[in-house]
């Protein structure tokens, strides 16, 4: 008579080209570890290995945002339970010394120890694609913002016939003028040469602009596709609700109340008493980029959203700070964008109204 198959927890440090991956028992006993290459071949076998060493409870993982994304789409889609690990902290590793295997069995214990417990992103639906296409408009919009600094820069060292003519014009009719001049000469002079560059700098601003303009015709239609009564909302652009989309992921029902969103967000504030002293501080931590879509939502609706206004009218009148004022309403705000982001609404259809600021 076969023993039942005893119950055991996986543990894998992903990398470029190859995969670490270790097993435990139920009480953290090391079982077993074996590498496994980053192909479909290898993430077969690394599959059927798991399986032959257990019942498979979890599995730890390293990097399910990068090295690891397809791993953990392909573990998830054979019915294997992936949970997201942190790289462990520089004490534990003075302490244990580091390799892929002791990565790996790190990986694993800290899924037993419940240190690890949260759900990784799925990766494979809209919010991927949106994703995917901010990180090219991204590159662009900062190599647009270089190009003009450079423009300005070589526009301080040019000679003074060449700046003048150039001086105080704005910066569409500036990149407009430089890009239909010809320059010509030998390019030894000082002058001609700055014409060549900025010639050749207005036309990279021009492109890199056309590129932007592209880049937004697709993800616009995207974003309100995915969420559109997130785009609905007051304040709320195609690119901050793409970056709020992006943060909780194409699962969003992972994130487990919208507390868990605002602090993943950084827009939860941080307790930060002593003594007689009651106060809380602004999370410094957190995903920035989505604490900066809040931060731009704000900003948009102090301006133009007249409940926002009222509101801050009052709590300036109470003596708040402006800083502590956008720190509430950032948390507002999370705790809006929250409930659009988990209601049907999300996945294209009808949704529940959410709070307001």
């Amino acid at each position: 008579m076969t023993s039942p198959a005893i119950a055991v927890i996986g543990g894998i440090d992903t990398h470029t080209d190859v995969h670490q991956a270790a097993v435990i028992d139920s009480v953290g006993r090391h079982l077993d570890t074996q590498s496994f290459e980053t192909n479909t071949a290898g993430y077969e076998k690394l599959l059927a290995w798991l399986l032959a060493q257990g019942d498979v409870i979890a599995v730890g993982m390293e990097g399910t945002g990068a090295y690891g994304a397809e791993l953990a789409r392909f573990l998830t889609a054979n019915g294997i339970t992936v949970i997201e690990v942190d790289r462990p902290d520089r004490k534990a590793r003075r302490a244990h010394g580091k390799s892929d295997p002791i990565d790996a069995y790190a990986a694993a214990t800290a899924v037993l120890s419940g240190r690890a417990s949260g759900t990784p992103k799925s990766r494979d639906g809209i919010v991927e694609a949106i994703r995917a296409l901010r990180v090219v408009r991204k590159s662009a919009v900062k190599a647009r913002t270089q190009t003009l600094n450079q423009i300005r820069a070589l526009m301080v060292t040019a000679p003074s016939t060449l700046r003048d003519k150039l001086r105080g014009l704005p910066t569409g009719l500036l990149i407009d003028t430089l890009a239909r001049t010809r320059p010509t000469g030998d390019l030894a002079d000082p002058a001609c040469a700055a014409k060549t560059a900025l010639r050749r700098l207005a036309r990279r601003y021009q492109a890199l602009h056309q590129e932007i303009k592209e880049a937004d015709a697709d993800l616009a239609p995207l974003v309100k596709r995915a969420a559109p009564s997130l785009v609905a909302l007051p304040g709320v652009g195609t690119e901050t609700a793409g970056q709020l989309l992006i943060t909780a992921g194409d699962n969003p029902d992972r994130l487990r109340s919208e507390a868990s969103f605002a602090h993943l967000c950084a827009a939860a504030p941080v307790p930060a008493s002593s003594g007689r002293t009651n106060r809380h501080r602004i999370n410094r931590g957190g995903d920035r980029h989505a604490n900066s879509a809040l931060y731009t939502i704000v900003l948009v609706r102090m301006q133009y959203d007249q409940r926002t206004r009222d509101y801050v009218a009052r709590r300036t009148a109470e003596g708040m700070s402006t800083k502590d004022i956008m720190r509430c309403l950032k948390r507002f705000v999370a705790r809006e964008i929250y409930r659009h982001l988990t209601s049907t609404s999300t996945l294209g259809t009808a949704g529940s109204a959410g709070a307001r600021s």
